[in-house]
């Protein structure tokens, strides 16, 4: 396309929009995340002499196209909503606009990033909605498509609400709080289960979790009652119990019984195995003795949904309007601007798209603004804490039956007079161009 771009010197100034056509089952809303990766990726684009020794060895290019691409940089505008903000279909998150062939060239990479990092932080928030104000760490890393994907997930969690993650190389590059126990083979090295209980509360006398399904999962909780109590003779007190398979909700009574009874009620008992929000759910609303949850595959891949239906469309050319028709497909025009009502209890009420030149209606708030004016990023990047504290306010400001797990309510997502009549006049104009009636 982009050959065919500069053979036909078709170089104009373009904008495209990003968005979810559809919110995904059981969604009520979504996350945004990625807008840093996405930004560094436009602020560093470039082809170095080894992609273009790669393209030219498939003979499909013009050799003065590639010397196009050897100088080609990112100069254009970005405007989008800021990360961690919460959305619906069809609001544009992100638009860019820059002469077509910046623009179009990076479509697959900036899809790629938002639909990644938004598919899991919105899975991730789930989660701690339904973990109800209980800890949840990331135990992903060992079934997420790649590391790559483990240590996006790490962040993204994080933004959403979790405690840390046992990723050791996501947490020193971000700063998240670094978490884990044992595995079961830690377990069976040793000649007997107590013997590794001690082991390991001789290594992390004040933050030790021992695992206690290794074997028999209630010798394992009177052997780790067993071990607490030599911890506590010597000044330290055992953190946690993890239960990792089972009937985890008749065992989370059960242990909580059981420490409770030997005098050990600051132990807290923590699940972990095959958890999702669906699952901690369930488990909380059967009244679950569990104060923590370690969630892995089920999240860390999105399973029950694993991707979004983000698209990037072009809305104007050179000026002008363009719009997609194709049934069920059909985009808005133009560059637009989201604004979202905030009630008098300050609850998010509505949003309306409408174009970016409109004025924004009294009582609503403007979502997306510049970010990137002439390829340079125009702010610094949010830190990561600063992007969790913009999650919540976002969750805690959405309705609650928006946020349900199963079956949420649609969140009102409305267009524009003047975006609707514009929407309405190009689409009549395009139907005639193409009938042969202009």
């Amino acid at each position: 396309m982009a050959q065919a771009y500069w053979q036909a010197e078709v170089m104009a100034e373009a904008s495209f929009s990003l968005f979810v056509r559809r919110l995904p089952t059981n969604r009520g809303y979504l996350v945004f995340a990625g807008l840093e990766d996405i930004l560094d990726a436009l602020n560093g684009l470039h082809f170095s002499e080894g992609d273009i020794t790669s393209l030219r060895s498939m003979g499909l290019f013009d050799e003065g196209f590639l010397e196009y691409l050897a100088d080609l940089r990112f100069t254009g505008r970005v405007r989008a909503m800021p990360e961690a903000t919460v959305f619906f279909a069809n609001e544009p998150v992100l638009e860019v606009t820059a002469p077509v062939i910046e623009a179009q060239v990076v479509e697959t990479l900036l899809m790629n990033l938002f639909n990644t990092h938004t598919m899991l932080a919105t899975k991730a928030a789930r989660v701690v909605e339904a973990a109800d104000g209980r800890t949840v760490v990331d135990f992903a890393a060992r079934r997420t498509q790649g590391i790559d994907a483990a240590i996006k997930f790490a962040r993204a969690s994080y933004i959403s609400g979790f405690a840390g993650t046992s990723n050791v190389l996501a947490a020193g590059r971000y700063g998240i709080p670094a978490v884990g126990t044992m595995a079961h083979s830690f377990i069976t090295s040793f000649d007997s289960e107590l013997e590794a209980f001690d082991s390991y509360a001789a290594s992390f006398p004040d933050n030790s979790t021992f695992l206690v399904d290794t074997y028999d999962t209630m010798e394992g909780i009177s052997n780790a009652v067993v071990v607490a109590k030599r911890m506590r003779e010597q000044g330290h007190e055992l953190n946690a119990i993890r239960l990792d398979s089972g009937d985890l909700l008749a065992l989370s009574f059960e242990a909580r019984a059981m420490l409770d009874a030997a005098g050990m009620r600051s132990v807290q008992v923590l699940a972990s195995g095959g958890l999702d929000e669906f699952e901690i759910e369930r488990l909380l609303r059967n009244g679950g003795a569990i104060d923590g949850f370690g969630v892995g595959t089920n999240v860390g891949t999105s399973a029950d949904y694993p991707w979004l239906d983000c698209v990037y469309k072009m809305v104007e050319y050179d000026g002008k309007p363009t719009m997609k028709l194709s049934e069920d497909k059909e985009t808005l025009v133009g560059v637009k601007q989201v604004f979202r009502r905030v009630d008098a209890d300050c609850k998010y009420a509505g949003d309306v798209m409408g174009f970016a030149d409109e004025p924004t209606p009294d009582g609503t708030e403007a979502l997306l603004s510049d970010v990137m004016r002439d390829g340079k990023r125009l702010q610094d990047a949010s830190s990561l804490d600063e992007l969790r504290e913009r999650c919540s306010r976002e969750l805690e400001r959405l309705p609650a039956h928006c946020r349900r797990i199963r079956s949420p309510h649609e969140y009102p997502v409305g267009v524009s007079e003047r975006l609707e009549a514009r929407q309405r006049q190009v689409k009549q104009d395009l139907l005639r161009r193409i009938a042969g009636t202009e």
